[in-house]
């Protein structure tokens, strides 16, 4: 099946293996609550068990340096697309309000972002994300 849609999460990739699943996980969990589209219905096994719901379509994850990973920032908020950011202070905080409290704090270009979580229309997505590798 092919989307009309497309969600990418970017993350950078000189973080460590645990910050990196963190991240993509934080980003993941927030377009999954703020785009009712993407989340699917909940999940039951033969035994009738059952699950949580799951993001209901692919989710791509690139890599990028700090200076790619800026630029698709910029890219994604220029095209309209709806946009995640985790930035480096949320390493230091422990609850939500204190994490947006971290980004609040801080002009739009001066942020200093760890990872993106990029909806929108799969072309746009696909274009602001131009050139930037798979993670893998």
């Amino acid at each position: 099946m092919r989307f009309d849609t497309k969600m990418a999460i970017v993350v950078r990739e000189d973080l460590a293996a645990w910050q990196k699943l963190n991240v993509t996980a934080f980003l993941a969990g927030g377009a999954g609550s703020d785009v009712d589209s993407l989340v699917g219905k909940p999940y039951e096994d033969g035994s009738g068990n059952r699950y949580l719901p799951l993001i209901g379509q692919p989710v791509v994850v690139h890599s990028a340096g700090a200076e790619q990973l800026a630029r698709a920032w910029e890219r994604a908020v220029a095209r309209g697309l709806r946009v995640g950011v985790y930035t480096e202070e949320l390493f230091g905080t422990d609850n939500d309000e204190d994490n947006r409290a971290a980004v609040r704090a801080v002009p739009a270009e001066e942020l200093r972002l760890v990872g993106i979580a990029v909806y929108g229309p799969r072309n746009s997505v696909a274009a602001a994300l131009k050139r930037l590798p798979l993670h893998g």
